[in-house]
C-alpha cells in the first residue's frame, strides 16, 4: 500500500522538494513502515512502537493509527524496529533505510502471549512491606506533590472465577507523609482528611471486570472523609512469584483518579490571578503483593 502511493507521489514530487502527502522528507532521509495486525488480521491500532538505531539509541516512538500503520521519517541508516501491544508478544525486526528510499516490513502479524497465571482461590492479604499506596496532587497549578500512607491492610478473597473476588482496604487516614512535616499536619487537619471525625478510608470492591490480557478493572465503594463514591481501580495483573522465603506472591499495579469535591474535600485558597493552590484531581497510584492468609 505504502509503496504504490510512495512511487506516485515521489514521481509527481520530486521537483517539489520530495513533498510526499504534505509530508516534507529531507534528501537524506527515508521512510520506515509496516502495518501491523493481529493473529486473525485484524488490524492492532494503538500499538506501541520504538524505532532504535544500531547503536540501541531511541530515534523514534509512538503509537499506530487506528489503520494499525507506523509511518516514520528517519536519517538513512539501520534501524531496529520494537512494536508491543497488550495481550500480544513483543515483535522485532531490522531494517535498512536509504536516501530517499521506503524500507517497508509490510503486514507483521503479532501473536498472543499466554496470560499470567492468575491466584489460586483462597484468602489472601496485602502484603505492606512491598506494596505502596501513593497520590499525586496538582500545586499552584504547576508542580506536582506526592505522597503516600503509610500504613494499611487488605484482604483479597479470590474465588473460582476471578470475576467473583471480593476486597476489602483499609487506610490509616493519619499515616499520610508527603515527607513535609507542616504540609502533612495541615492534610490531617480538618481543612482536608480531618482524621479526628474519619480516621480511616476503607474500599470495598463490588466486581472484577477482564478487560482483556493482563488488564482488568475492578470496580467498589470508597469511603473518605465519611462520604462513599464508586470508583474504578485500572488494574494489571502482573502475575505469580516466590519470595525470598520460597512464599508464593501474587503483584499487581492499579491507579485511579478522585476528585476530592466528590468527598466533601472543597478546603481551598487563591493565589494571584485566580489559580488554585490545590488542584482538584488527586491521582492515585498503587503497587500491591498479595500473600496467601496464614
Amino acid at each position: 500500500m505504502f509503496g504504490r502511493w510512495l512511487n506516485g507521489r515521489r514521481a509527481a514530487g520530486s521537483a517539489q522538494g520530495n513533498a510526499l502527502a504534505g509530508l516534507e522528507v529531507p534528501r537524506t532521509a527515508g521512510l520506515l513502515s509496516c502495518r501491523v495486525l493481529d493473529p486473525v488480521n485484524e488490524v492492532v491500532p494503538l500499538a506501541e512502537f520504538v524505532v532504535t538505531d544500531s547503536a540501541g539509541r531511541k530515534v523514534f516512538g509512538g503509537e499506530t493509527d487506528p489503520f494499525g500503520n507506523v509511518l516514520a521519517t528517519v536519517p538513512a541508516g539501520e534501524y531496529r524496529l520494537a512494536v508491543t501491544a497488550e495481550g500480544f508478544t513483543p515483535f522485532h525486526a531490522s531494517a535498512t533505510v536509504v536516501e530517499g528510499g521506503h524500507a517497508s516490513l509490510g503486514d507483521v502479524t503479532l501473536q498472543l502471549s499466554a496470560p499470567p497465571q492468575l491466584p489460586a482461590p483462597g484468602e489472601w492479604e496485602v502484603e505492606p512491606m512491598h506494596s505502596q499506596i501513593g497520590f499525586t496532587a496538582r500545586h499552584i497549578g504547576l508542580a506536582r506533590i506526592h505522597g503516600r500512607f503509610n500504613n494499611f491492610a487488605g484482604a483479597v478473597r479470590i474465588a473460582d472465577r476471578m470475576e467473583e473476588s471480593a476486597m476489602h482496604v483499609i487506610i490509616d487516614a493519619a499515616s499520610i507523609d508527603t515527607n513535609v512535616q507542616m504540609r502533612d499536619d495541615h492534610l490531617r487537619s480538618s481543612d482536608f482528611l480531618d482524621v479526628g471525625r474519619y480516621p480511616t478510608m476503607e474500599f470495598y470492591s463490588e466486581r472484577f471486570v477482564h478487560r482483556g490480557g493482563t488488564r482488568w478493572g475492578v470496580t467498589g465503594a470508597l469511603t473518605l472523609h465519611g462520604v462513599s463514591r464508586t470508583v474504578t481501580l485500572d488494574t494489571q495483573y502482573l502475575g505469580l512469584g516466590n519470595g525470598l522465603e520460597g512464599e508464593t506472591r501474587a503483584a499487581c499495579r492499579a491507579t485511579t483518579e478522585l476528585h476530592r469535591e466528590d468527598f466533601t474535600l472543597t478546603w481551598q485558597t487563591m493565589l494571584a490571578r485566580g489559580i488554585a493552590a490545590v488542584g482538584s484531581s488527586i491521582s492515585i497510584d498503587m503497587d500491591i503483593q498479595i500473600v496467601p492468609k496464614t
